[in-house]
C-alpha cells in the first residue's frame, strides 16, 4: 500500500534511476501512481467510484516496457504480475483461463505479507528458538516423586527438596553458560537432533478443468493433507542450522494466517498491478472471413475483469475494480485502436515509447544504478581483477548496438547484453587464471572483437 505519498515529480527522479529516456510513460504511471493515493485519501463513497486510469504503453521490445511497470509496483510496494496476454485463449480453446492471473496475483500478494509478517515477529521468534535449541543441548530433568518420598518424614522430604533447589540451580547455571557459547557462535560445530517435517514426496496432481475451477488442486491437496498428516522424522544438524531451523517454525506458528489472508486481498484489491505484455497479439488479423475468434474472445475473456468484477480465489472473492492495469506491446501490424471498443475503452491513457539511439544506449551504460558496465565491473572484481572501459569504447559499443538494431530486428537495449557478453566472452572465462589483474577495455578493442561479425552481416545475425 502506498505509504509514502510519492509526489509524481518525486516518482519520475526514482524512476529515472534505473530506466533512460521514456518521460511521458514515466510522467503516465506517476500520474496514475498518485491517483490511486489521492483516491485512498478521499471520502470512503466517492473512492468506490473513482476507477483507475489505465494505460497502454506503445513501443518496441527492449525499450524500458516492463521495467517501468516492475519499478513502479516496488516503489508503492505493490502487488505485481506480469503475464502475456497471448498465453489466454477463449475459453474452450488450449490456454489459461483470464481469471487466473487475478488468484497469481492473490498468491503473490499473500506471500508478500507473509514475509512481512515473518520479519515482525523474527524477533520474538529467535528467543524461542534460543530456549528451544537450549533444551535440546541441555535437557531438563524430569522431577520425579516415588512412593516411598511420600511415606518419609517431613525432614527428609525438606533435606530432597532442598538437593532438588540446588540441582535446578545448577542446571539453570549450565543453561546460562551455554547460552553464553551460544550467543558467541562456539557451539557451532556441535551437532543435534532435531525433530523435523518430512516435506511430503509423491506425484502431483494437475487438474485441467473449466473456468474458475484450476486452482481445485490446490484444495486438493489441503484435503489429503488432513487425511493423510505430514510424518516427522529426526535430521541432524549443525547448531546454527537448527538454530535456523527452530527460528522458522516458530515465525510460521506466531503469524496469524486470518489476518495475512486478509491483508493479501486487501492489498490486491487497493494497490495490485497487472501488466499484460503482447496485448497486441490478441489483435484479430486482418481477414475477411470474419473475426478471428480465439483472439477477440480473449478480448472479451478480459474485458468484465479489466472493468470491474468478482473472481473467486481460494481465499475468498477478489474485487478488480481498482487493480490497475498496464498494458504494452508493439503494434507493428495493428494499432490499439483494432482492440474491441468495449476494451479500448477501458485503457484511456495511451503512450508511445521511443526507440533507443546511440546517445540512448552510452546512458544506459553508464547512469543507471544497475548500469551494464557496473554489473561487469563489480562481477571481475569478484575474481580480484580490475576492469574498466574508457569514454571511446563505451561509445563504440553503443554504435555497434545501434548499427545492428537497424540491419537486423531492433531489440532495443537488450541488444547491449549480445554485445557486452560477446565482447568479453575470454575475459570472463580466462579471469581466474589471469596474472594480469587490471584490464582497460577502449575503443581498439572493441573494433578488433567486433568488427568482423559486424561487417559480416549473416555472421551478426546469429551472434549478435
Amino acid at each position: 500500500m502506498i505509504s509514502k505519498g510519492l509526489t509524481p515529480r518525486e516518482i519520475v527522479e526514482k524512476l529515472d534511476r534505473h530506466i533512460i529516456g521514456q518521460s511521458d510513460a514515466k510522467r503516465a504511471v506517476a500520474i496514475a501512481l498518485r491517483n490511486r493515493w489521492r483516491r485512498q485519501n478521499v471520502s470512503t463513497d466517492l473512492a468506490d467510484e473513482i476507477s483507475p486510469k489505465n494505460i497502454i504503453m506503445i513501443g518496441p521490445t527492449g525499450v524500458g516496457k516492463t521495467e517501468i511497470a516492475r519499478r513502479l509496483a516496488k516503489l508503492d510496494n505493490s502487488p505485481f504480475l506480469k503475464i502475456e496476454a497471448s498465453k489466454f485463449t477463449e475459453v474452450g480453446y488450449v490456454g489459461r483461463d483470464v481469471e487466473s492471473m487475478i488468484r497469481d496475483l492473490v498468491e503473490l500478494s499473500l506471500n508478500m505479507v507473509k514475509s512481512d509478517e515473518q520479519e515482525n515477529v523474527r524477533t520474538k521468534a529467535a528467543e524461542i528458538a534460543e530456549e528451544k535449541l537450549l533444551d535440546l543441548l541441555l535437557p531438563p530433568r524430569p522431577k520425579e516423586k516415588m512412593v516411598s518420598d511420600m511415606l518419609n518424614n517431613a525432614e527428609e522430604a525438606d533435606e530432597k527438596d532442598q538437593r532438588d533447589e540446588d540441582q535446578a540451580q545448577k542446571t539453570d547455571a549450565t543453561r546460562e553458560k551455554l547460552r553464553h557459547l551460544l550467543k558467541e557462535n562456539k557451539l557451532d560445530n556441535r551437532l543435534v537432533d532435531l525433530e523435523v517435517t518430512e516435506t511430503r514426496s509423491g506425484p502431483m496432481i494437475e487438474i485441467f478443468s473449466a473456468a474458475g475451477m484450476e486452482d481445485m488442486g490446490l484444495n486438493v491437496k489441503d484435503m489429503l493433507g488432513s487425511v493423510f498428516p505430514q510424518k516427522k522424522k529426526i535430521k541432524t544438524v549443525k547448531v546454527p542450522d537448527a538454530l535456523e531451523i527452530l527460528e522458522e517454525e516458530e515465525a510460521q506458528k506466531l503469524i496469524d494466517m486470518d489476518k495475512v489472508t486478509k491483508t493479501a486481498l486487501d492489498r490486491v484489491e487497493q494497490s495490485g498491478i497487472i501488466f499484460l505484455d503482447e496485448i497486441d497479439k490478441i489483435v484479430g488479423g486482418d481477414t475477411s472471413h470474419g473475426p478471428d475468434v480465439s483472439r477477440e474472445g480473449v478480448q472479451r475473456d478480459l474485458l468484465p475483469i479489466v472493468e470491474g468484477s468478482n473472481v473467486n480465489t481460494r481465499y475468498g472473492m477478489v474485487k478488480t475494480d481498482h487493480i490497475l492495469f498496464i498494458a504494452a506491446g508493439a503494434f507493428s501490424s495493428s494499432r490499439p485502436s483494432d482492440l474491441i471498443p468495449e476494451l479500448q475503452g477501458r485503457f484511456p491513457i495511451r503512450v508511445e515509447l521511443d526507440s533507443l539511439g546511440k546517445e540512448d544506449f552510452i546512458r544506459i551504460l553508464t547512469e543507471p544504478n544497475n548500469a551494464l558496465v557496473k554489473q561487469y565491473t563489480e562481477m571481475m572484481a569478484t575474481e580480484g581483477l580490475k576492469l574498466s572501459f574508457t569514454e571511446e569504447a563505451i561509445a563504440s559499443i553503443a554504435e555497434v548496438a545501434t548499427v545492428v538494431n537497424e540491419r537486423t530486428e531492433n531489440i532495443g537495449a537488450r541488444r547491449l547484453y549480445t554485445i557486452m557478453e560477446t565482447l568479453l566472452d575470454e575475459i570472463s572465462f580466462e579471469a581466474p587464471d589471469m596474472q594480469e589483474k587490471e584490464i582497460i577495455i577502449n575503443a581498439q578493442c572493441v573494433e578488433e572483437k567486433l568488427n568482423e561479425i559486424i561487417e559480416d552481416e549473416d555472421l551478426s545475425r546469429y551472434i549478435l
